[in-house]
């Protein structure tokens, strides 16, 4: 009999499904099937793959609010943002990685040795396994299928227990454009996840996903030395200089942490202030994250888990800490959290160094230039910073120290398909979107020939 997940409404917290859980042999037919359909998708043309994944991306585009009504069901997000924000980032990713496969870079041919010629091939790696995050289930299954399918791999996807359903409905539209086993969705929990990157079949692993579960992966695969993609957690610092406008500045840092309740490694959760406006700032940005109403701006958290998760590192603040807003759950049914902002923090202090994962900010305060730059670099993770500032020196001299895989200067967030998204230390290694991302599913190769 088949095992299955429960499946949580997180705005009500009411149980309304199932998704069974992949067994071992389920695995290896995915597996062996994504080896088969690699031996024919390895050999299409560019023009093939482009036009694949550009049939995909209208599909998904005229299917958006089918989508959407999945999304919003096992996220609680809120429908409208789905709809005009995040299924346009989708197909827009989809487009570009299918032009992307018709633009293969590298090393001219030539003779580097005398009567020999040398041509560079980049070819795809092979059979990839690829993990997906709840937060963003749609989003993140698009961004790991597009440049693994543009480069000639076939996919087997595993989307999070909570949120499987729009994987498993790309999956579904992508089969009709595709060659049989060249991208499978396999629904299960953590060991189905294991199982995939265990399998000798496998060639490459990707996870969107914690640092917990990057590091889990990595040791796994180490054993075979597969090749690893990992794009974990963050814990992003918004450094405000005394110059910044305030008024615009706690808006886009509202939006930046409060964005789908918070629970996004890029999220701007870990606010940094320079210490002539300090007080002013936390006045100003308690009182507009107060105006934000979870179900009508953000959703609810994902879990029970998450929730309590969030609950726990408010209730662990230490004395020094003041909550200035917020701080509790929010309704009665469902996951929902107030939007909160806690003043008064240490940089030792947990909720400084972990990531929250949840509609919180946190205000510390720094003296000068070095100060805030080794206060934001002093956490495990590396993945997105932010500079608010109206000097460009200022903006220039603190984006080349900070030590993250991007930085914003008077904003935070924004993404687009032409430019890399990954971070450094505990957030992990390699891109995703761009070229970039692209080469991340090519191998290298140099044929030397020698012309008699």
């Amino acid at each position: 009999m088949t095992r299955t997940l429960d499946l949580t409404d997180p705005a009500t917290g009411e149980v309304f499904g199932t998704t069974p859980v992949a067994s071992a042999s389920e695995v290896d037919t995915a597996l062996e099937s994504a080896a088969q359909a690699f031996a024919i998708w390895r050999r299409s043309t560019p023009a093939q793959r482009q036009l694949a994944l550009l049939k995909i991306a209208d599909a998904l585009e005229a299917r958006a609010a089918e989508f959407a009504d999945l999304e919003v069901r096992e996220t609680g997000k809120i429908r409208s943002v789905v709809l005009e924000e995040e299924i346009p980032e989708c197909v827009s990713a989809l487009r570009f990685f299918a032009g992307a496969a018709r633009h293969l870079e590298g090393t001219a041919a030539g003779e580097y040795a005398p009567g020999h010629t040398s041509v560079i091939r980049r070819e795809p790696v092979g059979v990839c396994a690829q993990i997906a995050p709840w937060n963003y289930p749609l989003m993140m299954a698009v961004w790991k299928i597009a440049p693994a399918l543009a480069a000639g791999n076939t996919v087997v996807l595993k989307p999070a227990e909570t949120t499987p359903s729009t994987a498993v409905l790309l999956a579904r539209v992508a089969a009709e454009f595709l060659p049989a086993g060249a991208f499978t969705v396999l629904t299960g929990d953590r060991d189905t996840g294991r199982a995939l990157v265990r399998h000798p079949v496998t060639d490459l692993v990707s996870i969107t996903g914690s640092t917990r579960a990057g590091i889990d992966v990595a040791t796994v695969a180490a054993a075979d030395l597969k090749r690893t993609h990992l794009e974990l957690g963050g814990n992003a610092p918004l450094l405000v200089f005394p110059d910044a406008d305030v008024a615009s500045t706690t808006e886009g840092i509202v939006g930046a942490a409060f964005y789908n309740a918070g629970q996004d490694c890029t999220a701007g959760s870990r606010v940094l202030v320079h210490a002539s406006i300090h007080d002013d700032f936390v006045a100003a940005l308690a009182k507009t994250a107060a105006a934000q109403t979870p179900g009508v701006d953000y959703g609810p958290l994902n879990s029970a888990a998450q929730l309590s998760r969030v609950e726990g590192l408010i209730a662990r603040l230490p004395s020094h800490a003041r909550i200035e807003t917020g701080g509790t759950r929010f309704g009665s049914r469902g996951f929902a959290f107030a939007p909160t902002v806690v003043s008064g923090v240490r940089q030792d202090d947990e909720i400084v160094q972990e990531e929250i994962f949840g509609p919180v900010i946190t205000v510390q305060s720094f003296s000068d230039e070095a100060a805030g730059v080794a206060m934001a670099n002093g956490v495990p993770y590396g993945l997105a910073s932010s500079v608010w500032t109206r000097d460009l020196a200022v903006a220039a001299r603190v984006s080349a120290e900070l030590d993250f895989g991007c930085v914003w200067v008077n904003t935070h967030g924004p993404l687009v398909a032409e430019m890399p998204h990954g971070g450094f230390g505990h957030s992990g290694h390699g891109k995703d979107l761009s070229a970039y991302a692209f080469a991340e599913y090519t191998r290298v190769k140099h044929v030397m020939t020698r012309f008699a």
